[in-house]
């Protein structure tokens, strides 16, 4: 019996980057295109796990037969969530809102296959050292802010402002490692 293929809802080139650490190369990638505004009071986990989902299903609409990953990234202080900023001006802002002080980063990923369709939520507790403002000013400026939720990538010069990690770092990056396989092997697909 053949696997089924995979499709990856995401055009993310950490999302590939990442599955091919664990030996994964989709067989598609279709990326969704869906709204992704919080509800009113809709709590950090529950936004990245509904979007994850949304994201999934929707592609699985025009891949039937296959299994779709995806996969949604949230920055949290406090109920506070930080989007992806919008321009430079809201990514200072969230930098000095991340200055010092712990936040949260909720990663959901998700598998649909046909009648079904499954996901995990992980947590991950990120420290910023204190940020000048030069240190603010020289990120912004070299625009790897951009697309990112919460104005930074782990994976990038902002690596440079995290003391601590407690949890997934390929979570932070954008896509939980052991949850997706377990997801993908519970799901029927095999390498």
């Amino acid at each position: 019996m053949s696997r089924p293929e995979l499709v990856l809802a995401s055009a993310s080139p950490r999302r590939i980057e990442l599955l091919a650490l664990i030996g994964i190369t989709p067989d598609h990638i279709d990326p969704a295109d869906i709204d992704e505004t919080p509800l009113k009071a809709e709590q950090p986990p529950r936004l990245a796990v509904r979007l994850a989902r949304a994201k999934a299903e929707m592609v699985a609409k025009r891949h039937p037969e296959a299994l779709v990953l995806s996969a949604d990234t949230v920055v949290a202080v406090g109920r506070r969530l930080l989007d992806k900023p919008v321009d430079a001006s809201e990514t200072e802002r969230f930098l000095r809102l991340l200055s010092g002080r712990n936040h949260r980063v909720f990663t959901a990923v998700a598998v649909a296959r046909p009648g079904r369709t499954t996901h995990r939520c992980v947590e991950t507790r990120v420290t910023f050292k204190r940020l000048s403002e030069p240190e603010i000013s020289t990120y912004v400026a070299g625009g790897d802010w951009r697309g990112k939720a919460g104005g930074y990538g782990i994976q990038g010069p902002a690596a440079a402002f995290v003391t601590r990690i407690v949890g997934s770092h390929p979570a932070v990056m954008g896509l939980p490692l052991p949850e997706t396989l377990d997801l993908l092997t519970g799901s029927g697909w095999r390498r």
